[in-house]
């Protein structure tokens, strides 16, 4: 099955946590704190694998994660990082966010690329000893990894895409280009799934091909199977407009190629104004030349080149490989989208801002690092509940309280902790 779509959560791992710790051998007196600081967690990678051509590996799994971080240890040890998790996709996979719909990343190329990092592992106490505290008792939580939901889309990258109506011929003009072999058959909608093939001009010269599943009159508005493949044209520089010259289906093929390039600039203003060579296909079983020549006049009226040619006998087909080969030569290479993304910058350490707000006379006190601090302080022991004090007072937190009319007796909260403010 060919899936070329799919949504799925990662998250990276956390840091470990720093160790509380203090040295201890014999004949050693006061050894000291000695807790090490916790591991960095393992990042979540993307990396291009070529022997993919489908998302399918994401259809039933939708959750990833990365490996944490392990604690510190004694002895300053730190602890062992997480393992990065690699995620393999298929090469032309875009990589967009589900909340703005913003690309992160274009997996075009061969490096891998980091989706959500780990995060940082949190210092052991031995961080904290100066010399008026010599015996701190506490350490810090590691930092939790990058979490996000995303988008894999795939956008498929081919130099030369092959569009027009169901069973015009474009699944057999490839197999005699290339050597794909897709379905062929002589009834609508056989090709289900793009068809990548390459076309070999000379030793070095070659350009990729996409045939894409048939477009219909209100493909852009989800009929047919053309609006689930559209976006695989995307990266195309040179489109093949393949249409019916002898009418054998009962169409005009000035109207079908009207109706699809109308198709193409409802999906897409940019796709629309992609360069085109018209084929005129099926000429050998052309009974009447009069849609062939109507066809030729509209073509020459549009500045567009139009080629005779017969799939199925390959006649003319070398002409039209030629004559696409030299207008490629003069195309930008295939498109590489820029990410849009802009992520959420990375709380400063040294950013210590809170808010405060009122709830039933309780003065509430909210702020992510506050948050992380007291995962990391021993409210049993004096030195450390002192040290979580002093952070509150410099950072402002007392007068800020005070501001706001804080009386002797009135209730702090911070996160579950509850304390009868005293001036």
């Amino acid at each position: 099955m060919f899936i070329d779509i799919a949504k799925i959560k990662i998250r990276a791992g956390k840091g470990g946590n720093g160790a509380v710790a203090f040295h201890r051998e014999k004949y050693v007196a006061a050894g000291g704190p000695d807790g090490g600081d916790g591991g960095h967690g393992g990042n979540i990678v993307f990396q291009v694998d070529d022997n993919l051509s489908t998302l399918m590996d994401f259809r039933y799994k939708r959750k990833y994660e990365a490996q944490n971080g392990a604690d510190g240890g004694t002895k300053k040890c730190t602890g062992k990082d997480g393992k990065d998790l690699l995620i393999r996709v298929p090469r032309g996979t875009l990589i967009r966010d589900v909340k703005t719909n913003a690309l992160i990343k274009d997996l075009s190329d061969d490096e891998p690329f980091i989706v959500a990092a780990g995060g940082r592992g949190g210092f052991g106490n031995a961080r904290f000893a100066t010399p008026t505290r010599q015996v701190p008792n506490f350490s810090k939580p590691g930092y939790p990894g990058e979490e996000k939901e995303i988008v894999l889309e795939l956008k498929l990258l081919a130099d030369v895409g092959l569009l027009g109506f169901p069973n015009v011929g474009k699944s057999t003009l490839l197999s005699i280009i290339s050597s794909a072999r897709p379905k062929i058959a002589n009834y609508h909608f056989t090709t289900l799934a793009p068809n990548l093939g390459v076309v070999s001009i000379a030793e070095g010269a070659s350009f990729v091909v996409a045939d894409i599943p048939g477009i219909i009159e209100g493909a852009s508005e989800g009929a047919g199977l053309g609006h689930d493949f559209l976006r695989h044209i995307d990266r195309c520089r040179l489109l093949i407009h393949l249409v019916d010259a002898s009418g054998s289906e009962g169409r005009d093929p000035v109207v079908d190629f009207e109706t699809i390039n109308e198709e193409l600039k409802k999906y897409s203003e940019t796709l629309a104004k992609r360069p085109q060579i018209l084929a005129a296909n099926k000429t050998d079983i052309l009974q009447d030349n009069t849609l062939l020549e109507k066809l030729k006049a509209y073509a020459r009226k549009q500045d567009i080149p139009v080629f005779e040619i017969s799939a199925a006998t390959n006649t003319g087909v070398n002409e039209l490989i030629h004559a696409v080969w030299n207008k490629l030569q003069t195309l930008p290479p295939v498109k590489i989208f820029e990410p849009e993304y802009i992520a959420p910058q990375e709380e400063d350490s040294f950013d210590q801002s809170f808010d405060i707000h009122i709830e039933d006379g309780v003065y509430i006190v909210e702020a992510k690092w506050i948050e992380r601090m007291m995962g990391s302080v021993n409210f049993g022991d004096n030195e450390s509940r002192m040290y979580f004090e002093r952070v509150l007072k410099n950072a402002g937190l007392y007068d800020k309280l005070e501001e706001m009319g804080i009386k002797d007796g009135d209730t702090v909260s911070i996160y579950g902790l509850e304390f009868d403010y005293i001036k």
